[in-house]
């Protein structure tokens, strides 16, 4: 059995693995729901009014019964089943004695940041990502538990990628793209000036997709094929929330940018990859994908939409 995640097959030099982005995002992108819907909820002493109105057009009011029931119908079952599958991997973690460290975390995350999987974990927060890291390192550590790798075969692959594990600065960066200078001096004015760049980022960047998530694009590091050169120079200059000026990209847009976060490059000794990698090479033995949902039945787990 395989967890859910692609492998390369080369013998010798292998990319970066750090869990299928597509997949990890879409979890977490539950996982985010997952708060957000539970924020609506009312608990028990702080009771609201269902019929509470949320929003109105031309005089028609939507409630936030229907708003909630709406999410439901949209979100609900996937919400649901990232509830139910991440408390099957802690009784899992239970009972095979099973230990996930914040340096494990740590490790994941950092390589994940490093590399062109870093602009996906735009808007996402840290404390969702982490939550998401430990259950599918529980999930790959019970998969793994039972297969020998000798040490002198992860050795190996270590001195033959030790490349994978030197990680580059990244940045958790902000843009704003625009059309032309003017308007690129004209975002560093209002900047200046006291404007919000996350609210300057939702009106006037001519990116839909990083605009509305107030700039935000994620990681960034040098190498990072998938940002505008001249982006990445740019970003590598700015201290932590400080905007740029006007950056020319190279597709004759303009862009400001502004560093939120900076994470130094590191360099993983054998000591501590050598976990990780046994984990992998273990991982590539097995000859199917399992998810999560596989141990339900073992932690005897049920939902409303089994019936």
């Amino acid at each position: 059995m395989k967890s859910t995640r692609n492998y390369d097959n080369a013998p010798t030099k292998k990319r970066l693995k750090t869990k299928p982005v597509l997949v990890v995002m879409s979890i977490l992108l539950i996982g985010n729901l997952l708060w957000f819907i539970a924020w609506l909820i009312p608990n028990n002493t702080n009771k609201t009014d269902d019929s509470e109105e949320v929003a109105s057009v031309e005089g028609k009011v939507i409630t936030k019964e229907q708003w909630m029931a709406s999410m439901e119908s949209i979100y609900g079952k996937e919400v649901l089943l990232d509830m139910v599958n991440a408390e099957v991997m802690e009784a899992a973690a239970k009972k095979y004695k099973i230990k996930v460290t914040d340096s494990e975390v740590d490790l994941e995350l950092a390589l994940i940041r490093s590399t062109q999987e870093g602009t996906s974990l735009q808007s996402y927060d840290e404390k969702v990502v982490r939550k998401d890291i430990r259950s599918r390192l529980i999930l790959e550590k019970v998969l793994a538990k039972d297969i020998v790798i000798e040490d002198e075969t992860i050795k190996e692959f270590y001195e033959n990628n030790k490349n994978l594990y030197n990680t580059s600065t990244s940045y958790r960066t902000s843009i704003i793209y625009v059309n032309t200078e003017a308007e690129a001096n004209e975002v560093v004015d209002e900047l200046e000036n006291g404007s919000s760049f996350e609210g300057l980022a939702r009106e006037r960047s001519a990116d839909a997709s990083s605009a509305s998530l107030g700039g935000d694009i994620g990681y960034v590091s040098e190498g990072n094929e998938s940002v505008d050169e001249a982006l990445v120079s740019a970003i590598q200059n700015l201290d932590k929330d400080k905007w740029s000026k006007p950056i020319a990209l190279s597709d004759g847009r303009f862009a400001v940018s502004m560093v939120k976060s900076v994470f130094k490059g590191q360099s993983f000794s054998y000591a501590d990859v050598k976990d990780h990698i046994r984990r992998e090479l273990a991982l590539d033995q097995l000859p199917q994908s399992v998810t999560q949902e596989a141990f339900w039945k073992e932690f005897d787990a049920d939902w409303v939409y089994s019936k």
